[in-house]
């Protein structure tokens, strides 16, 4: 019976790029851990990646039940999908400095009672590891993990070109709050009511991400998502302080004044071709006392390749959030 290596490679028939070609003393770039007031984001271009040694590389460090997931999918686009989601959770994790080396197959994970997965550290030895936090989201053409240090996370992915097959305004209705569905019906022209839909939904599914206790608990249309300049006309203040980037908040549907917790919203513009949203829990660094700036460190990686930091380059543009993009951690 051929093994597990000989399936992949069989299945993931890939062309090599030549760019960049891996060898066994290839590492990945240590990383500081996250601040307080600070999330990670790393991201993965699937078309980027072809070599077949470093697909494979990437198979080694998954766990037999990864492996078998991965082999089980239909095709081989959603192979490699896999595969690299995997990969991308594994080497990021175990990139972040702490009192030992961190092997990124040795890495365990559990699921919390919603089936949120965790990094599971109850299996080390050294009991001072970090409290990471992760989540991961994607699409066919764009892969990403989001990191903090003991807040809760939540990210989405979504591109800009994103079709859908129903009506938007009668998809809305199914899912959305009546202050969303009446924000899209007052846009017009079609394209930018697609556009402010696709938003809408990757900020909401970072939010439910974040919260950690699936949709069937958190229906989208239990809560509404703001932008504040949506709300001017119950906010005097001066020209200085509105912000051109506006803050984001979450709230109930059935009432208004309930702000659902204390999050911190970014919406960003991605590689000029997705959105990403990313949600992350304020009231361990704020004290429950409102939104303040977090710094966000993005990142585009090849595993055991390259790493390239994007946050100060046109490729990641702040379209809403209290957020700062940082060059360095």
């Amino acid at each position: 019976m051929s093994s597990l290596r000989d399936k992949a490679l069989l299945t993931m028939s890939m062309y090599c790029f030549g760019r960049n070609f891996v060898t066994a003393s290839s590492t990945l770039l240590p990383v500081q851990l996250p601040s307080p007031k600070e999330a990670h984001f790393w991201y993965i271009l699937p078309d980027e990646i072809r070599n077949p040694n470093l697909l494979n590389r990437y198979l080694e460090i998954l766990s037999p039940d990864e492996k078998e997931n991965v082999l089980r999918m239909s095709g081989e686009h959603l192979q490699k999908r896999a595969l690299l989601a995997r990969a991308l959770v594994r080497t990021t994790i175990a990139r972040y400095q702490t009192n030992c080396q961190i092997d990124p197959k040795s890495l365990k994970f559990t699921k919390n009672d919603h089936g949120k997965p965790e990094v599971d550290w109850q299996y080390a030895e050294d009991r001072s590891l970090p409290p990471l936090h992760f989540n991961i989201s994607h699409t066919s053409s764009l892969i990403a993990c989001g990191v903090t240090m003991g807040s809760a996370i939540g990210i989405d992915v979504e591109e800009k070109q994103r079709r859908l097959k129903n009506d938007i305004l009668a998809f809305a209705r199914r899912y959305f709050s009546p202050h969303e569905i009446e924000i899209l019906t007052t846009i017009a022209d079609p394209e930018l009511r697609r556009q402010e839909f696709i938003k809408l939904w990757t900020l909401k599914e970072a939010y439910v991400k974040a919260i950690g206790k699936g949709f069937s608990a958190s229906p989208f249309k239990t809560f509404t998502v703001r932008l504040r300049d949506h709300m001017k006309e119950r906010i005097h203040l001066p020209p200085h302080m509105i912000s051109k980037a506006p803050e984001i908040i979450v709230e109930s549907s059935d009432d208004q004044k309930n702000l659902l917790g204390n999050w911190n919203f970014t919406l960003l513009e991605l590689a000029g071709s997705h959105y990403a949203a990313v949600c992350i829990e304020q009231d361990n660094i704020n004290g429950g006392k409102g939104s303040i700036p977090v710094n966000l460190m993005i990142r585009k990686t090849i595993p055991f390749v390259e790493d390239e930091c994007i946050s100060a380059s046109d490729t990641a543009v702040v379209i809403s959030g209290s957020t700062r993009l940082t060059a360095y951690n």
